[in-house]
C-alpha cells in the first residue's frame, strides 16, 4: 500500500478513536448497570460469560449482544478474558476476571457513585452545547442550564435525587483520595489544631482527617439541604453556612475540588473569606486545596490528556482547571502571599498556600 494511502487510512482511525470514544463510556455505564465487577468478584474473582448473564438478569437472546459488550470492555482495559480452565463448560472458552481499573468498581474504595454522576444522561447532554455556548457572549448560561433550564446546583438544591447522586459521588472520590492523603502526605496538617472542611459535602474528608490526627477539630461548611442529609455517626461538626458570604475561624481551611467549579472572581471571594478565617503564617494559618494544577506533574501523555480533557468537561458548569499562573493570580487577588504545588495526586495536586 501505498504511504499516502496508509497515512489517511491512519488519520480516519484517529478520527474514529475521538469520534467513538462516547461508545467506550457507554459501554463503561452498562457494565456498572449490569454489575458485571460485581459477579466477577463474586464468583472469586473470575466468571464466564453465562455467569455475568444470569446475575445480570440478561435473557438468553441477549447473550451474544453481552458477548459484544464484554468484547469491548476487555479491549478497553476494564476488564481481562483469559481462557477459561478445564472444568468449565465446553460452550464457555472466556473467563472474565478484573484488571485494577476495574477493581476500583467494587471494594472498598469503590468508584462507582463517582462515574455514575459523571456519565448522567443531565451531565453528558449538558456538553452537546458547547459549540453553540461558545458563540454566545459573555455573560451567559453554562451549558448545563442551556440543556436544562436550570444551573447545576439549583437542580442539587431542589431535586434530593440529585442531590444524593451529587454527594454520594463525591463521597467516593473523597474516600479514595483522602485516604492516600492522610496516609502518604499527612504532614500537610501538621501545625493545625482546627479545620473547617468548606463545601465538604457530607464530611468525608473532614472525617478521614479526623481519624488520622484525633487532635485536630474538624468541621465542614455547608449549605443548609445538604447539612440536613449529613450523617450524625461521625466526630465531625456540620455547619450551616454559605462560602461566598462567610467562613467559620480555623488554623486550616480545606478545600478539596471546590474552586475548579468557579470562575475567577467567585474563587477570589472564596479565598478572602478563608483568609479572614485563619491566623498569619507564623501561627500555623493555611489553607490547602486539592484540586488540577494544568502541566503540573508527570509530563506522560495520558495525564496531560486528562488534565485538558477535565478542564474542557468543567465548562459544562463554567467551571476551570488552572495552570500554576492562574492560580497564583487567583491566591494574590485574595491577599495570600506565598504558596506550594505537590503534584502527588495523579493528575491533580496538593496546593497549599499561606497568609
Amino acid at each position: 500500500m501505498a504511504l499516502a494511502s496508509q497515512a489517511l487510512l491512519d488519520a480516519q482511525l484517529d478520527l474514529w478513536q475521538n469520534t467513538f470514544a462516547y461508545v467506550k463510556s457507554m459501554g463503561l455505564k452498562s457494565a456498572i448497570d449490569l454489575r458485571i465487577a460485581e459477579t466477577i468478584q463474586h464468583h472469586g474473582g473470575g466468571a464466564t460469560l453465562s455467569q455475568i448473564a444470569t446475575r445480570a438478569m440478561v435473557p438468553p437472546a441477549k447473550i451474544p449482544c453481552l458477548s459484544r459488550l464484554m468484547r469491548v470492555l476487555t479491549a478497553t482495559g476494564v476488564f481481562n478474558a483469559q481462557q477459561a480452565p478445564p472444568g468449565i463448560s465446553s460452550c464457555e472458552q472466556l473467563l472474565y476476571t478484573l484488571t485494577p481499573m476495574s477493581r476500583l468498581l467494587v471494594g472498598s474504595r469503590n468508584q462507582v457513585p463517582i462515574t455514575t454522576l459523571i456519565l448522567q444522561s443531565t451531565v453528558v447532554s449538558s456538553l452537546f452545547e458547547l459549540g453553540g455556548w461558545l458563540r454566545r457572549e459573555l455573560p451567559e448560561p453554562c451549558m448545563f442550564q442551556l440543556r436544562n433550564d436550570h444551573t447545576f446546583w439549583e437542580l442539587a438544591n431542589t431535586d434530593p435525587a440529585f442531590n444524593a447522586l451529587f454527594n454520594n459521588g463525591m463521597n467516593s472520590d473523597t474516600e479514595l483520595i483522602m485516604d492516600i492523603v492522610v496516609n502518604e502526605f499527612g504532614e500537610v496538617f501538621h501545625g493545625a489544631d482546627s479545620l473547617i472542611d468548606v463545601a465538604g459535602g457530607h464530611g468525608g474528608a473532614a472525617h478521614a482527617i479526623g481519624k488520622a490526627f484525633p487532635h485536630l477539630k474538624c468541621s465542614v461548611l455547608e449549605l443548609g439541604h445538604v447539612v440536613a442529609d449529613a450523617p450524625n455517626y461521625t466526630n465531625v461538626q456540620y455547619i450551616a453556612g454559605n462560602m461566598f458570604e462567610t467562613v467559620p475561624p480555623a488554623s486550616m481551611i480545606f478545600l478539596k475540588w471546590v474552586l475548579h467549579d468557579w470562575g475567577d472572581e467567585e474563587c477570589v471571594k472564596i479565598l478572602k473569606n478563608c483568609k479572614e478565617a485563619i491566623p498569619p503564617r507564623d501561627e500555623g494559618g493555611k489553607v490547602v486545596i486539592i484540586d488540577i494544577v494544568i502541566g503540573a506533574g508527570q509530563s506522560d501523555k495520558k495525564r496531560r490528556e486528562m488534565q485538558a480533557v477535565f478542564d474542557l468537561y468543567m465548562m459544562f458548569i463554567n467551571g476551570i482547571e488552572r495552570d500554576e499562573n492562574q492560580w497564583k493570580k487567583i491566591f494574590f487577588e485574595a491577599g495570600f502571599h506565598d504558596y506550594k504545588i505537590t503534584p502527588v495526586l495523579g493528575v491533580r495536586s496538593i496546593i497549599e498556600v499561606y497568609p
